[in-house]
């Protein structure tokens, strides 16, 4: 029986159901997570094989304890994943020391959670990005914005989602962002781009071949959301003939994205873009390893039409 590890399989609260599939496919599921056992849902505990309780799941250590009790008690581990953003690189980390390699490892973390690193493989796909600076001082920012123009939106080079991420409209806001800056964080300023998010969502085979994917439309910005406390609305599109399961399907090459989900995000243009392209064109925004957010892998399930079924030779 090959042995999943599944870290934080209580959150969020609908990840449950991949643990469920996982064991009704034969495997053993070992979740680890930092809440109490009694309070997990009903549905997770039938659909764990053994739950380790931590006290800290940003503390590596005992993370790591967890899976080497596992290890231990089961034999190797043959996958390990939360399917969440905030946990990749722990995830990653975790994966190195304990050999398992149906995943991304340490060494590969600059290019997938570093927005500066993604551009390189974007743009190794034939897909352009906005132009960017590593944010320094008011000097260098202003000779950035010199040659972009106003605004410019400045956000942590790893990140996640749209934390502390900020359109910056002239002089004074660069100025005050620049003074509240925390300079533990590394920050990247991009030219704006005018236009809706669409995402190239999926899953590949241990080859890299897409298995399945499909696409949605965000219909705010996850900027202006997050910042003013906003609902996120979105909706699903066919892939079928579109130039987005196109470009996304060179993305995934690029990324050598295998055995895992993927959800890229795309701008399209809304006006034309000197440097990027004509109004309607896709430019790259950036990557995430891992499987889409909210309630996106419901609609990915329950919505079949979404869903293309990828035949492989």
């Amino acid at each position: 029986m090959k042995n999943f590890i599944f870290i934080s399989p209580n959150f969020p609260t609908n990840y449950w159901q991949f643990c469920r599939e996982l064991k009704n496919d034969g495997m053993n599921v070992l979740g680890i997570g930092d809440q109490p056992y009694d309070e997990l849902k009903p549905e997770l505990k039938e659909s764990l094989n053994e739950y380790y309780k931590v006290g800290n799941l940003e503390n590596y250590d005992e993370v790591y304890r967890a899976v080497a009790f596992f290890a231990f008690k089961y034999g190797r581990i043959d996958w390990l994943e939360s399917n969440n953003e905030y946990w990749l690189e722990q995830d990653a980390k975790l994966r190195t020391a304990f050999h398992i390699t149906s995943g991304f490892q340490e060494s590969d973390m600059p290019r997938i959670k570093f927005k500066s690193g993604m551009k390189e493989f974007y743009q190794k796909a034939g897909i352009p990005t906005a132009r960017y600076h590593m944010v320094d001082d008011f000097d260098g920012c202003m000779e950035f914005i010199k040659t972009v123009g106003w605004p410019v939106i400045v956000k942590p080079d790893n990140g996640v989602g749209a934390s502390f991420t900020y359109k910056l409209k002239n002089n004074k806001q660069v100025k005050e962002f620049l003074k509240n800056w925390d300079r533990n964080i590394s920050f990247i300023a991009e030219e704006y781009i005018d236009g809706l998010v669409e995402t190239f969502d999926g899953i590949t085979d241990s080859q890299g071949n897409i298995l399945i994917c499909t696409s949605h439309v965000m219909m705010e910005s996850i900027m202006d959301t997050v910042n003013e406390g906003g609902d996120t609305a979105f909706y699903g599109q066919i892939v079928e003939g579109s130039d987005i399961k196109e470009v996304g399907s060179r993305v995934v090459k690029a990324f050598d994205a295998k055995q895992k989900f993927f959800h890229f995000e795309f701008f399209r243009l809304g006006k034309d873009k000197a440097g990027l392209g004509k109004k309607g064109d896709l430019v790259g925004l950036e990557v995430n390893m891992r499987a889409p957010g909210a309630y996106i892998p419901d609609m990915m399930k329950e919505w079949g039409y979404n869903v293309e079924i990828v035949t492989l030779d």
